[in-house]
């Protein structure tokens, strides 16, 4: 099974292009700095993993306009081997992690206090303005849902 879980920050802001043929698609190239539970051979300061990452169609689309440099993301996904020839041509060999979900792994508050990066412009789905009177909301990025409703919602 090929299956791969990581939650780390945007190193840069993602590379987002077309590809080409007859049916184009949005394609986001991104890197994520994964930290590492334990340091690397006792050196303290590497202890995170830079990993190569590629997203598709929709996810691509979300990457471009949600995520930018700095954003901390959880990536689901799979690992893709490749190789091609370059100019030179010599045979080289990649490896990818193609992210198929990805998801906001902190608030819109939590990012834009985070001192290594922009914020992200999107909503991690809920909206914190326009809260129903009468509340105290705490903009924390999630939506204030009052005591007392689970008759009302439908999921509850």
């Amino acid at each position: 099974m090929n299956v791969v879980c990581l939650v780390g920050r945007l190193t840069r802001d993602p590379d987002i292009r077309q590809s080409q043929g007859e049916n184009p698609t949005v394609v986001a190239r991104y890197t994520l700095a994964v930290d590492r539970r334990f340091a690397r051979n006792g050196n303290a300061n590497e202890t995170a993993d830079f990993i190569s990452m590629v997203s598709f169609g929709k996810t691509a689309e979300f990457i471009e306009k949600y995520v930018h440099k700095g954003t901390k993301l959880c990536v689901r996904g799979r690992i893709q081997t490749g190789s091609y020839t370059n100019k030179d041509g010599q045979k080289v060999y990649t490896t990818d992690v193609v992210g198929e979900d990805v998801e906001f792994a902190e608030s819109k508050k939590a990012a834009e206090g985070y001192d290594g990066g922009s914020s992200y412009g999107g909503s991690s789905g809920g909206s914190t303005s326009g809260s129903s009177a009468g509340n105290d909301s705490v903009d924390d990025g999630f939506i204030n849902v009052p005591d007392g409703i689970n008759e009302e919602l439908p999921f509850a």
